[in-house]
C-alpha cells in the first residue's frame, strides 16, 4: 500500500509539473497579423502539447516583445530581424542589454506599408516632408524600420507613435497625414481604411531607398511588392520594402519545450491558416540561417534534423 501511495504521489507531481508549463507569446496590436496569429499559435500549442497552456499577449510589438524574453524564458515572441540583430548585439534600442535570444521558426515577410489617402495629395516620399506622420508605436520594429527609411530618404516630418488601428483612426480624421506600418498582407487595419466610404487609399512607393537602408544597417531589407489586389482601391503595385519574421525566445527554454513549439506550429499549419494566410508562408523550406541573424534554438535543430532538414 505505501508502494502505491507513494507511486499516486509522484504521479499527482508530475502531473502539476506538466500543468505548470505556461508559455507566454508576445505579438503586437490588434490591428496587426501578430496578433491573430499569435492567437492562432496559442490556441494550437494549447490544444496539441499535452500540459501546455499558452496565451496571446498584446504587445508594442518586436522590440518590446525582446525585451519580454529577456526577463523570462516562458516568453516566445514575434519579431522582425532588424530588432533581432539589434537585441542580440546590443545596439539601437537594447543599448548595453544585450539580449540572449535563439530563433525558433522563420515566418513570413513583413511589408512596410507607406499608407495615405488620396484627398491628401501625398504620392511620394518627398512629399512627406513636414507632414504628420505616425512612424508606429512606442517599441515596435515599425518605428525602426520607418525610421530608418525616413533617414534614407532624407526626409524629416512630424512624428506620432501611434499602432496601426489608432493610426487609421487618427488618418481618417485628418489628425495624420499619412502612417507607416511594417506587417504581413493583408493587415486588417489597413484593409478597414481601404474600406471605408469616401475615402480611396494610396499605397507610397518607397523600395528605391531599400539600397541606403542596407548600406548602414546591414543586408536586412529587400525591395517587393504590395500587389493592387490587396487592398481595395490600390491603381498599382506598391513598390515597397519588405523584411523577415521571425519567432524568437531565450537561449534559456529548454530544449524539449522548443522543440514542441517548432513541430507543433510547423505540422498543424493547415489549422493556423484558417487564423490568418500569413501562416501559409511558414514552410521548411524557409528554415535557413542566412534568414536570421542570430542562431536556431537547438531545440529547433533536434526537429529540423528528425525531418532530414540541414540547416545551412
Amino acid at each position: 500500500m505505501r508502494f502505491k501511495h507513494w507511486l499516486a504521489i509522484v504521479a499527482v507531481l508530475a502531473s502539476a509539473a506538466t500543468q505548470a508549463q505556461n508559455i507566454s507569446i508576445a505579438t503586437g496590436g490588434t490591428g496587426g497579423v501578430y496578433y491573430p496569429l499569435g492567437g492562432g499559435f496559442a490556441a494550437a500549442l494549447s490544444k496539441h502539447v499535452p500540459g501546455m497552456q499558452a496565451t496571446a499577449e498584446v504587445t508594442g510589438g518586436s522590440v518590446a516583445n525582446l525585451k519580454l524574453i529577456a526577463t523570462s524564458n516562458a516568453y516566445v515572441g514575434m519579431t522582425m530581424v532588424d530588432a533581432v540583430k539589434d537585441a542580440a548585439n546590443a545596439e539601437g534600442k537594447f543599448q548595453g542589454a544585450k539580449v540572449n535570444v535563439k530563433t525558433l521558426l522563420v515566418l513570413y515577410p513583413n511589408r512596410m506599408h507607406v499608407v495615405t489617402t488620396t484627398n491628401t495629395g501625398i504620392k511620394t516620399l518627398q512629399d512627406l516632408k513636414g507632414k504628420r506622420v505616425s512612424v508606429g508605436d512606442i517599441g515596435s520594429a515599425t518605428e525602426v524600420m520607418a525610421s530608418r527609411m525616413l533617414e534614407a530618404a532624407g526626409v524629416e516630418v512630424k512624428r506620432e507613435r501611434l499602432s496601426v488601428a489608432e493610426s487609421v483612426n487618427a488618418l481618417k480624421d485628418r489628425k495624420i497625414d499619412a502612417f507607416a506600418w511594417v506587417g504581413g498582407l493583408p493587415t486588417a487595419a489597413v484593409a478597414d481604411l481601404a474600406n471605408t466610404p469616401g475615402l480611396t487609399i494610396q499605397m507610397v512607393d518607397h523600395a528605391e531607398v531599400v539600397g541606403k537602408m542596407n548600406a548602414k544597417y546591414g543586408n536586412l531589407y529587400y525591395a517587393d511588392t504590395i500587389p493592387k489586389s490587396t487592398y481595395k482601391g490600390m491603381a498599382n503595385d506598391n513598390k515597397n520594402a519588405s523584411i523577415a519574421n521571425v519567432l524568437v525566445t531565450s537561449g534559456d527554454m529548454s530544449d524539449e519545450t522548443a522543440y514542441k513549439i517548432v513541430k507543433t506550429l510547423i505540422e498543424k499549419r493547415e489549422e493556423l491558416k484558417t487564423v490568418h494566410q500569413a501562416a501559409g508562408e511558414i514552410a521548411m523550406d524557409k528554415q535557413v540561417q542566412a534568414a536570421s541573424p542570430v542562431p536556431f534554438h537547438p531545440g529547433a535543430l533536434k526537429y529540423f534534423a528528425e525531418k532530414g532538414h540541414k540547416i545551412n
